[in-house]
């Protein structure tokens, strides 16, 4: 029987989530430079994903050369799994969690993180917050993946959405995202400059249902209907062309453990504009790559939008140098990487 891989990597949401398209960078990687499987749902680009049953099967032995196999877990499913394998089956598995949150978990993700064997940490904020941390490792982008364009006008041009230059804010259609924030400022911010359409790229969940129609509703009045565009969620085997065409990416969470978008949009040499949570502050690179103002402050954000749509094209140079050299998928795999062998060498002493 041939030996069962190093590594399993799970992804149990169906939906295509930050949580996944951080996870999908990640694992294109690393399935590039060892044995490993995806465990539940597909990912863009990444090997096809095995069945949870059929990778239980797998673990039931050690791989040869090492003592356990990793399975790496960034969901609350996912943990529970994987201790069940752990803990009730006593596969010869150990676990690393990923940890991106900078706020206090509820009681029982903070018992199940609890258990795992290593937490890697994407920032020095988020590892306050959680135990067991063995590395601070930034999630990266896919620089191969995401690439400015060759003409940006014509890149836009492309897209239909009228107009000569683009604004976007992308994620989920709630509050906790901001997307009201991003209307309000947009509705005030787009009588002065004509040649601009506003993205709004996302999808409301149910529960949020009220809220879309509400922003809906908001832009009609405004009669801007034609120039804030509601766009639903863009599939990720397309998101990086419609990036590329971008002028500014706009980012006003209320809260946001790391923020993934504004980091794509620097990749795409597209800046952002942001409200300081998640990681965005580091992304700036003092302003180079970005502008970042206090929370909740809209005038701040709307002088930002125009500081930055004024000089996106040399913000962008920037962003993309900043991406490649400080935030890339390969540098956060490397990271990744060290922690697995870390457990593996312990293990052999």
């Amino acid at each position: 029987m041939a030996s069962p891989p190093e590594l399993f990597v799970t992804n149990f949401n169906p939906n295509f989530t930050g949580v996944s398209a951080t996870a999908a960078a990640v694992v294109r990687a690393q399935a590039r430079a060892r044995a490993m499987h995806l465990v539940g749902y597909d990912l863009p680009g990444a090997p096809d994903a095995v069945p949870f049953k059929a990778a239980a099967r797998m673990c039931r032995v050690a791989p040869a050369g090492r003592p356990f196999a990793i399975w790496h877990v960034r969901r609350n499913p996912e943990m529970r799994r994987a201790l069940w394998l752990r803990d009730g089956l006593k596969r010869p598995i150990r676990i690393v969690f990923t940890s991106a949150a900078i706020r206090r978990h509820s009681a029982f993700p903070r018992w199940l993180i609890s258990k795992m064997d290593a937490v890697i940490a994407t920032s020095e904020d988020a590892a306050e917050f959680v135990p067991h941390v063995r590395g601070i490792v930034p999630h990266g982008v896919d620089c191969e993946s995401f690439f400015p364009a060759e003409d940006r006008a014509a890149a836009w041009a492309a897209t239909g959405y009228g107009g000569k230059r683009g604004i976007a804010t992308i994620g989920r259609v709630r509050p906790e995202k901001g997307t009201d924030r991003f209307v309000e400022a947009m509705i005030e911010f787009l009588p002065d400059n004509p040649d601009v359409t506003a993205l709004v790229i996302g999808r409301a969940g149910r529960t949020d249902t009220k809220f879309d129609l509400e922003l809906k509703a908001k832009v009609q009045g405004a009669g801007l209907i034609d120039r804030i565009r509601f766009i639903g969620e863009v599939p990720a085997r397309d998101l990086p062309r419609l990036m590329r065409s971008l002028s500014l990416v706009a980012a006003f969470p209320r809260y946001e453990g790391y923020g993934m978008t504004p980091l794509e949009g620097m990749a795409s040499g597209v800046p952002f504009v942001a409200m300081d949570t998640g990681h965005f502050n580091a992304f700036s690179a003092q302003g180079q790559a970005g502008l970042v103002v206090p929370q909740g402050d809209m005038a701040g954000a709307l002088e930002a939008l125009r500081t930055g749509l004024a000089a996106a094209e040399e913000m962008g140079q920037n962003a993309r140098r900043i991406a490649e050299e400080s935030f890339s998928v390969a540098q956060e795999a490397v990271g990744i990487e060290a922690v697995y062998e870390m457990l593996w060498s312990e293990a052999t002493k």
